[in-house]
């Protein structure tokens, strides 16, 4: 099999992009990732577009035409995805499968979104009822909003089953904004709270759910922004002329889809997400244990703990501890969601699982904030989901040679 190697990698800051259009984001998304590597958008053979939310909120579908539109794309075999979530993720599979499948040599990745208004404002109400529209119908009723309360059940049935007190999922929230900090690309770059702020019912940081433990701070943000990924064969990077000592191997990667009614599922053992994360590490050919740095999808802090587990870098339960304890931190045995995570870095839903393959293919390349950098990392893995983590999305990342 063809190895696929990431040849090139840019993203947005995340947060407001103000009064940019859906066409300006993606030409600036195809445009700005081909200039990272000084190659024209000609030279790109095969595109996916990954966005959630672009009918429901931008009012604009058929984003593949959009990228074709891009000087050099057009008549090229682009497609437009949606897995929720995971729909920056997928995108990234769909170019690697174009790849494999021998229609092109180079391809381009794009996933955005555009959930704040043309003044950088955004309507709670509706991203609530849009977001929920990605979960089963017989479980909306009753719910302002959707996946806050959802994932707010996860967390209570996490926090009983494993005797985890909120303290320790806080913690997570505390730890990613430290990082954000550093992080240039971050939606809270300027933003620190403590772990008593974290914990603290106070201002803006309040129960969700009325008897559920989720919190504010425990959830992701709202976010602009988009994120675009140039995929390469062997025979592609002699054509871009770039070394493989510059790009990373996307050694492996899964995607498994669970039943979209959380009701009935295991949620605290995900199956989805285990079988993508382990066919990951089996194409890869590695561990869990070889990983030293990674990325996962905390869409609510809890998804940091359960993120950890289904790394196999905790075991069942022990998530939260691994956080506690300092391993997922920079510096610890292995560094997650170095980026700030989507709790601090942002969540542009379409843009996300991109950027969590992105920044670690920046860890492993020595380009990110040395503030963030984690020590000799070699082997890292992203987890991105999608839905009431009903789609997954798993990747493996080696160094490029």
């Amino acid at each position: 099999m063809k190895k696929i190697f990431i040849a090139s990698y840019h993203q947005s800051k995340f947060g407001k992009l103000m009064d940019m259009s859906v066409p300006a984001i993606i030409r600036n998304a195809a445009v700005e990732t081909c200039a990272a590597i000084k190659v024209e958008p000609s030279a790109i053979d095969v595109g996916s577009v990954g966005a959630a939310c672009n009918i429901a909120l931008n009012h604009q579908g058929l984003l593949a035409g959009l990228l074709a539109q891009v000087p050099g794309l057009a008549g090229k075999p682009i497609e437009s995805v949606e897995n929720a979530c995971a729909s920056g993720g997928q995108a990234v599979l769909s170019v690697a499968g174009k790849l494999l499948l021998g229609q092109g040599e180079v391809g381009l990745a794009v996933g955005y979104e555009k959930m704040r208004d043309a003044e950088g404002k955004m309507d709670g109400k509706l991203v609530g009822e849009v977001l929920g529209y990605f979960s089963h119908p017989d479980e909306r009723a009753g719910k302002v909003f959707v996946f806050p309360h959802l994932f707010a059940e996860v967390m209570d049935a996490y926090m009983k089953t494993h005797g985890v007190p909120e303290e320790d999922l806080a913690r997570i929230a505390v730890i990613e904004y430290g990082n954000a900090r550093y992080n240039p690309y971050a939606q809270m770059q300027k933003v620190q709270i403590t772990l008593e702020q974290a914990m603290k019912i106070e201002g803006i940081n309040r129960y969700v759910v009325d008897g559920l433990p989720l919190k504010t701070y425990d959830c992701s943000q709202i976010s602009d922004g988009y994120a675009g990924m140039i995929l390469a064969t062997e025979e592609g990077l002699r054509r871009l002329g770039v070394a493989r000592t510059d790009c990373v191997e996307l050694a492996g990667w899964g995607q498994a889809t669970d039943a979209l009614e959380k009701k009935g599922r295991d949620v605290l053992r995900p199956a989805g997400a285990l079988t993508a994360m382990n066919k990951a590490y089996s194409m890869a050919g590695v561990t869990a244990a070889d990983v030293n740095v990674a990325e996962v999808h905390d869409c609510f802090t809890v998804m940091g703990a359960i993120g950890a587990e289904v790394l196999g870098k905790a075991a069942y339960g022990k998530g939260a501890a691994y956080w506690r304890d300092g391993h997922a931190s920079v510096g610890g045995a292995c560094p997650i969601n170095t980026s700030g995570g989507l709790i601090a870095k942002g969540h542009p839903i379409g843009a996300t699982g991109i950027a969590m393959i992105g920044w670690s293919a920046w860890q492993l390349l020595g380009k990110v904030p040395k503030e963030l950098q984690a020590a000799r990392p070699k082997i890292a893995a992203t987890f991105n989901i999608g839905g009431p983590i009903c789609a997954s999305v798993c990747t493996v990342l080696k160094p490029g040679a």
